[in-house]
């Protein structure tokens, strides 16, 4: 419970959840800060501030290539935190979470290339 309310607190602004979103669709390989914030309009002092609170939270990570530091998004963390959120769902009644169910699929498998 208390990660959870760390967790969502940290995606309880407009500016965090937005980078946090991005860098969902980055995936694994994340993206430069720079990057993020030239594609959020975001001043770099701000975005430093927003990408520390979602560091701290445990939503992101960073690593340093170069001269760049690139953060991507913490899944396991993410689907800690989306299990959590939903592992009660609906008191046992699948009509209800039908919707959820039909977009936890969000990642199909990829087709394999036939030789």
């Amino acid at each position: 419970m208390t990660a959870a309310v760390a967790t969502l607190s940290a995606l309880a602004h407009e500016g965090r959840l937005g980078i946090f979103r991005l860098l969902v669709k980055a995936g694994p390989d994340g993206m430069a800060a720079g990057d993020i914030a030239k594609k959020l309009a975001t001043q770099p002092n701000t975005m430093s501030a927003q990408l520390l609170v979602l560091s701290n939270a445990g939503l992101i990570r960073a690593r340093r290539e170069g001269r760049s530091i690139i953060y991507a998004v913490d899944f396991d963390r993410m689907g800690t935190l989306l299990v959590f959120l939903t592992r009660d769902c609906c008191a046992g009644r699948p009509e209800i979470c039908a919707p959820l169910a039909a977009i936890s699929q969000c990642c199909p498998p990829r087709k394999r290339n036939r030789a």
